[in-house]
């Protein structure tokens, strides 16, 4: 194989190839089961094969198309955004699941060079609002919504 021209697409293809390997091999110690009736492994494989496929896209596209070079990483917007999701995970019970995904949102948000507070507080909200339909409404998970919930 040539030099990697799209460094980028490259390095993201093998990144998802790994974590699809992971999700195959991790998912394979379950049952599988059929289509109609999935087993515990069956969702894993299926997503993990699927990362593999689109890593391998991803993986030759990079091979071949000219791109960007990547770029020298930057300690800081990983630390907010990775702090802000730890502190999402610490913050979800006591503060309740709309707070803290607003939170989580306007912090991970100020990583960026383009941060804006009031864009980043709406974008909080709504997607705040879509997490409490989607996980408590809509899947019943026992989370609690606002602050002194059980």
């Amino acid at each position: 194989m040539g030099p990697i021209r799209h460094p980028r697409d490259f390095w993201s293809g093998v990144l998802f190839i790994a974590i699809g390997v992971f999700a195959v091999a991790y998912g394979s110690r379950y049952t599988l089961g059929t289509a109609a009736r999935m087993g515990p492994g069956y969702f894993p494989r299926i997503l993990g094969i699927l990362l593999v496929v689109l890593g391998a896209v991803l993986a030759l596209r990079g091979a071949k198309i000219d791109g960007e070079k990547l770029v020298a990483w930057k300690l800081r917007p990983t630390s907010v955004v990775l702090g802000s999701v730890v502190l999402f995970g610490l913050i979800v019970q006591p503060v309740g699941l709309a707070l803290s995904t607003v939170i989580l949102i306007v912090l991970a948000s100020a990583a960026s060079h383009e941060f804006r507070p009031r864009e980043a507080l709406v974008s909080g909200v709504l997607l705040a609002a879509l997490a409490v339909s989607v996980f408590v409404v809509g899947l019943k998970l026992q989370l609690p919504i606002w602050p002194g919930q059980s």
